[in-house]
């Protein structure tokens, strides 16, 4: 009888412990393959860029999204999901980010991999001033088109140089807008550089 108590009394908190690390962000998103970055930002010459990416598909408003379509600008690629946190503290990093680029030579595009439905996706967005463009693609198919460079921390944001090749992989929240203005602003410079 003492045995049984000992015993239930070392099994039940480690149960607890990981039962709640299974629903925390702070372990990534429980049943995925994705765990939560740190912020890195890795850059690529442009010598050493991969083939474009190819990616299309539906968005969370049922619109038809290609990326081959939006070649010519910049584009910054937000691979994220509403019940990740440090997706929704970069957000609104995010929409400012937007708002300060040339709209004419740079897109945002998101990319949901993990909610049930697009209309909580839509909701989310909604809700935290997002007006760009999300692919739903809630089995994350889509992140194989990236290459070596594939997202894979929640959130990632790629950056796409204008003939839609990998320029950039941020691996986790964004540091700040600044970092994302940057970038794409040196992108931007690229074409007219000497």
């Amino acid at each position: 009888m003492i045995v049984r108590r000992v015993v239930r009394r070392a099994v039940l908190p480690v149960l607890g412990v990981l039962l709640l690390a299974g629903c925390t962000d702070v372990l990534g998103t429980g049943d995925g393959d994705y765990v939560p970055g740190t912020g890195n930002v890795t850059e690529v010459d442009a010598a050493d860029r991969e083939d474009p990416v190819e990616v299309s598909g539906e968005t969370v408003q049922g619109d038809d999204l290609d990326l081959a379509d939006l070649r010519g600008q910049v584009v910054v690629v937000n691979v994220w999901w509403s019940g990740c946190s440090p997706c929704r503290s970069e957000m609104p990093m995010l929409v400012d980010a937007e708002a300060e680029l040339p709209a004419d030579e740079t897109e945002f595009v998101g990319i949901n991999i993990r909610d049930l439905a697009p209309e909580n996706a839509a909701a989310f967005e909604r809700d935290l001033g997002v007006d760009y463009a999300s692919i739903y693609d809630p089995g994350s198919e889509t992140l194989d088109e990236f290459g070596r460079y594939r997202p894979s921390s929640m959130p990632s944001t790629a950056i796409l140089d204008r003939e839609g090749r990998v320029a950039a992989l941020i691996s986790g929240e964004i540091p700040s807008k600044t970092t994302v203005v940057t970038i794409v602003e040196d992108l931007l410079a690229e074409g007219t550089d000497g």
